[in-house]
């Protein structure tokens, strides 16, 4: 059975505690609590984004131009196709690297915990 004048969480009888009054110009805060930590770039995740990014702006090109006739006269045939695809790998990612390029600016609001994190 515990004595009622232990301190439980650490097993210290409360006759060893010792304890101090705050200083009264002591308003709670402390100075590094206000400091920014260093951010970690994830550039695996950065890089990870930039090639969705890239690899679904290539079919909607390419569907584009399918589209238009420029590229082959095949019309609509094969290039919804290959525009759904390029939407489909395009939209997940196509704001990271707009995240990516503003937070490595500094502007304000934008930071790389937005990116999800690829370390193992």
């Amino acid at each position: 059975m515990v004595s009622p004048l232990t301190n439980v969480s650490a097993g210290i009888p409360s006759s060893k505690v010792k304890y101090s009054k705050l200083s009264s110009t002591d308003d709670g805060h402390i100075n590094c609590q206000f400091k920014k930590s260093p951010t970690n770039i994830p550039y695996k995740a950065t890089a990870c984004a930039s090639l969705q990014f890239l690899t679904g702006v290539f079919p909607i090109i390419t569907g584009c131009l399918l589209l238009s006739g420029y590229i082959s006269k095949v019309g609509a045939n094969r290039a919804f196709p290959v525009l759904t695809v390029g939407i489909l790998v395009f939209l997940p990612r196509f704001y990271h690297p707009i995240i990516a390029y503003r937070a490595c600016g500094g502007c304000q609001g934008y930071s790389y915990r937005a990116f999800l994190d690829c370390d193992d």
